[in-house]
């Protein structure tokens, strides 16, 4: 079984942990180190348990953890070859890390986990998306994208769960007073990020009733809001007839509680979930 525990999305960093039974991946390292052990650590899991990790692309905010974390720990990092010339060109690496390779497009065995990347548009020199699968579960994953291609949709139907970015939304980007209007254009433009309306559509075409969880990645603080977003990806499962799937707004500041990829047999319908602590200080959903 896959399960898929964020450490911390937004737009200040990104990081997530992929794990089953034999296997502990982490997708993107674009917290601090730092951030990174100490959440790996509330969660859970630590940096020894680490097997690799999955890199989307090479922007700071989904890569800024790898150079010191290559120190403290030598881990395989996968990505594309011209990811790794990037990284490579521009960190300043102690000793070479343990670079694998990825052919976009074409899936490889790691453990007991079958990858395969994809291309999507985004400003970056070679970005992609993912599908994670076991035996028994499929996870599709949807980082920073400017626009939905009929590949992304054909790569991520059928998957059991969902993590996509849902990074602002529409009126709140016009309005907002903050960002120069180039910036605003960059964001909105087919090489930039998705908007709740994107992110909603894309669900609509894709979901299927046995969808487990659609996760909400990279909102923006100020141009988003968690109910706004996860709203949308409502209206989209209940039109899809996917009305049991949960959504799931990823934490920025703090890790989000794990999820199964999977719905188990006997499955609650939740509209709406989001991060909370109880009196313990344990994580929960609501």
């Amino acid at each position: 079984m896959v399960r898929l525990t964020i450490l911390g999305s937004g737009s200040s960093g990104n990081c997530a942990v992929i794990s089953t039974e034999r296997t502990t991946l982490l997708l993107d390292a674009g917290l601090s180190a730092k951030q990174i052990c100490l959440r790996l650590d509330a969660c859970g899991f630590s940096l020894d348990m680490l097997d690799g990790i999955l890199l989307t692309h090479e922007h700071q905010d989904h890569t800024g953890g790898i150079e010191v974390l290559s120190r403290k720990k030598q881990v395989p990092l996968f990505c594309t070859a011209l990811t790794q010339e990037t990284l490579a060109g521009s960190l300043q690496f102690r000793s070479p890390p343990s670079w694998r390779l990825m052919t976009t497009g074409s899936p490889f065995e790691f453990q007991d986990l079958r990858i395969e990347s994809f291309p999507v548009p985004h400003d970056a020199v070679d970005p992609v998306g993912f599908v994670i699968a076991d035996e028994e579960s499929r996870l599709g994953v949807l980082s920073d994208v400017g626009f939905v291609t009929n590949l992304i949709k054909d790569r991520l139907r059928n998957s059991d769960s969902l993590f996509i970015e849902a990074n602002y939304d529409t009126q709140l980007l016009e309005n907002d007073t903050k960002r120069p209007w180039a910036t605003k254009q960059r964001i909105s433009s087919r090489h930039g990020h998705l908007s709740n309306e994107q992110a909603a559509e894309l669900v609509r075409e894709i979901a299927h009733p046995g969808l487990s969880h659609v996760v909400l990645g990279h909102l923006s603080d100020d141009c988003n809001d968690p109910a706004t977003a996860a709203r949308h990806i409502r209206q989209a499962l209940d039109a899809a007839g996917a009305s049991e799937a949960r959504v799931v707004c990823a934490e920025r500041h703090k890790p989000t509680p794990t999820i199964e990829v999977v719905r188990p047999r006997r499955s609650t319908s939740v509209s709406f979930c989001f991060a909370a602590a109880d009196e313990t200080g344990q994580l929960a959903l609501l």
